[in-house]
């Protein structure tokens, strides 16, 4: 009963992605509204809001009575075990700034378990998708995590957030530690990205000290099906309603947890 659900969510999904990829382009590169959210450069443009009422109108075509969660518009709650959760364009300071690394992230909860996810880069034409125990496919085509058994050896991205913490162990101090041996650290500025980069092997490792749920809510469950590990910060259970995330093609994860609280490479 559930697959066939999914199947009929995976075509909503798909739908609401693309219109919503669709929408991205047209305005890429264009003059836009832009205004600021909490914190220093937390953009929100005019594109945001249209990609995300794309989404929320195809959703609710298809299912008007499925409880939404979407960055832009808050909760739509419904007294649902569906919930739809929405990050209209990730990456919005790349996406303002002409920077072709941002993406359309959708995830599909049902009954508190992740089970479908999608995220869409129209401008390099990469769309990332997964279905819990069905496996993660870039573009169709079935993706892995790589192979790297140590951090040493091992690529690495992270974010920083809009909202610098000042804690032990703080973004800033991980991502020294990481230099000072270095080993390579990139910083794209998606979220959604830096996950399915991980799923397809590009990355090695992603921490994150600030994350919303609809960062990576579909890339976590993307690197999850492609064979890696999600974690939060003390390598227990990921939510995606906590802020603190580890994913790694499993392999150096333990490594990776010791290392951003507080142990040496």
């Amino acid at each position: 009963m559930v697959c066939y659900l999914c199947g009929m969510l995976k075509t909503t999904l798909l739908k609401a992605t693309e219109a919503a990829a669709a929408i991205m382009k047209e305005y890429f590169d264009k003059s836009f509204t832009i205004s600021n959210k909490e914190g220093m450069n937390n953009l929100v443009t005019e594109v945001d809001h249209k990609s995300e009422e794309a989404i929320i109108r195809i959703i609710k075509e298809d299912y008007p009575d499925h409880f939404i969660l979407s960055e832009e518009a808050g909760e739509l709650a419904k007294d649902s075990t569906y919930k739809w959760i929405i990050d209209p364009i990730d990456g919005t300071v790349n996406y303002a700034n002409g920077i072709p690394i941002c993406c359309v992230s959708i995830a599909v909860e049902i009954d508190a378990v992740m089970e479908l996810g999608a995220v869409y880069n129209p401008f390099i034409g990469e769309l990332f998708f997964a279905q819990r125990g069905y496996g993660a496919t870039l573009n169709d085509k079935i993706i892995r995590v790589s192979d790297k058994k140590n951090v040493l050896e091992s690529c690495l991205v992270t974010g920083f957030p809009y909202t610098y913490l000042d804690t032990p162990n703080g973004p800033l101090q991980i991502f020294e530690k990481f230099i000072r041996k270095g080993v390579p650290v990139r910083r794209l500025g998606s979220a959604a990205i830096d996950l399915c980069w991980v799923a397809a092997g590009r990355f090695d490792g992603f921490y994150e000290h600030k994350l919303s749920a609809w960062d990576s809510a579909a890339g976590f469950l993307i690197v999850e099906e492609a064979g890696g590990k999600v974690t939060d910060f003390k390598g227990e259970h990921y939510s995606p309603y906590q802020p603190h995330i580890i994913a790694t093609n499993g392999k150096i994860h333990d490594e990776v947890v010791r290392i951003v609280n507080g142990g040496e490479i």
